[in-house]
């Protein structure tokens, strides 16, 4: 998952928003989004659809499986 964790952090740092701030858009506290972002925890399939819907990319993007 470490294609996950490092488009994640890519993502929310070019978007300029905080782990609160994206945490509160998709129902989570700031806690899973760090983990998620170390690679210290895998993503529910809820959460990822809701972060690939946030950031309007899709789901194998977020899991590199497509560029």
């Amino acid at each position: 998952m470490k294609k996950f964790a490092y488009r994640l952090k890519e993502l929310r740092t070019e978007a300029k928003i905080s782990t609160q701030f994206l945490g509160k858009e998709i129902g989570v506290s700031d806690a899973p989004i760090c983990r998620w972002e170390n690679d210290l925890a895998d993503v529910k399939s809820d959460y990822l659809l809701a972060l690939a819907k946030y950031f309007n990319v899709t789901t194998d993007f977020l899991l590199g499986k497509e560029d």
